[in-house]
């Protein structure tokens, strides 16, 4: 991140970088893999207490955030999980800390959170043939005084670790949020393969599921603007990670091309290369300004926010597979080895750039706000 950080701020970052250089050296990472849940639990209650699930959480609540904007400072914990590599379900449980104190309720849920005593998913996403960025079909019906869900999520991050979950469904034309505790009747969760050694995805399938009113986040088919806050914050994380993972990836390679020579010179000296370097340099730094304009536009509330957080998605997302795929080629042979530590940072940075709508969904969806102010 390229931000003009305030003291604490920085602090703030450089103390989550120290945490985990320490926790998670990439030695740990690779252990993890074999890790079912794939993170320790108590490395994420250490976390917690480092302010990592509490920063988009009202005051009153238990929550704050180092600066006046919130989404900024997890921007800076996000921005260092992807240039670690690092493990735990960020994303998740913030955006539905988030969305429970907004709403003011389910505080006893939130106040374990808070702790890191609990983690909870986001289920929003919708496997194939609906699973097009924004795509809801599960339904949410309401029963007398239940409401009852079917239908299925995929991929739903942390679901196995979680305690509850936070599903969006479809009620009639509008959308409704329910929390799910993860072992209601009905409620079955069978694990997914994953390219990143220790980010664990399910799908999640709910056969009338039915649960009281009182677990309705919000107001039965009123949660669409919710839904997209969520979305925002979702975005900014996974982009603020993936050019972290960039980042990192750009680091190694141009510490290697120093220190690597080839026919008595290093191969930073070869001008072929440096033209390489140039477009890569120049996709990171652009990476990295979008990334932050996407997270000052969601602190602010702007209503552009959400054509910045798909710009930036669909930017981050496009060129740093360029750049990933080029840090490879540069390494030679030991780039696609597993022994070689650069591959942590392409699985990173290939999860985040997808997960919440591919490239090409998000250009999509630019050309769909600005159709839509052009109409207004």
């Amino acid at each position: 991140m390229r931000l003009d950080l305030e003291p604490d701020q920085q602090l703030f970052r450089e103390t989550t970088a120290k945490f985990l250089d320490g926790a998670v050296p990439v030695g740990e990472i690779r252990r993890l893999r074999d890790v079912a849940s794939g993170f320790d639990p108590r490395y994420w209650r250490q976390g917690a207490e480092l302010g990592w699930t509490s920063l988009l959480v009202n005051e009153s609540d238990g929550g704050g955030s180092i600066s006046a904007d919130g989404i900024v400072d997890l921007s800076l914990v996000a921005h260092e999980f992807g240039f670690h590599a690092a493990p735990g379900p960020l994303v998740g449980t913030n955006v539905v800390a988030a969305a429970l104190s907004a709403h003011g309720s389910h505080g006893d849920l939130l106040g374990r959170l808070l702790t890191g005593d609990a983690v909870a998913a986001w289920a929003h996403t919708e496997p194939p043939p609906h699973d097009r960025l924004g795509a809801v079909t599960l339904e949410v019906r309401v029963d007398g005084g239940d409401v009852v869900l079917s239908g299925a999520k995929r991929p739903v991050e942390s679901a196995a670790e979680a305690s509850h979950l936070l599903v969006t469904g479809r009620t009639g034309e509008g959308l409704t949020q329910v929390l799910v505790p993860t072992d209601a009747a009905g409620l079955t969760l069978t694990p997914m393969q994953s390219v990143d050694l220790t980010r664990r995805f399910a799908l999640v399938q709910l056969d009338d599921v039915r649960l009281p009113a009182s677990a309705v986040v919000g107001e039965v088919g009123g949660a669409a603007d919710a839904v997209e806050r969520q979305l925002q914050q979702a975005l900014v994380i996974s982009v603020a990670e993936a050019v972290g993972a960039m980042q990192r990836a750009f680091d190694l390679t141009l510490e290697w091309s120093f220190d690597r020579y080839s026919f008595g010179r290093p191969l930073a000296s070869y001008q072929a290369l440096k033209h390489r370097f140039a477009d890569m340099k120049m996709w990171l730094e652009a990476s990295h300004a979008i990334a932050d304009a996407a997270a000052g536009a969601v602190a602010d509330g702007r209503d552009t926010a959400g054509r910045y957080v798909s710009m930036a998605l669909a930017y981050a997302g496009a060129h740093g597979s360029e750049l990933m795929q080029e840090c490879v080629q540069l390494h030679g042979g030991i780039g696609v080895t597993y022994e070689h530590d650069l591959h942590l940072f392409l699985r990173r940075h290939t999860i985040d750039r997808s997960l919440y709508g591919t490239p090409g969904q998000h250009r999509q969806r630019i050309a769909d706000l600005a159709q839509q102010e052009v109409a207004a």
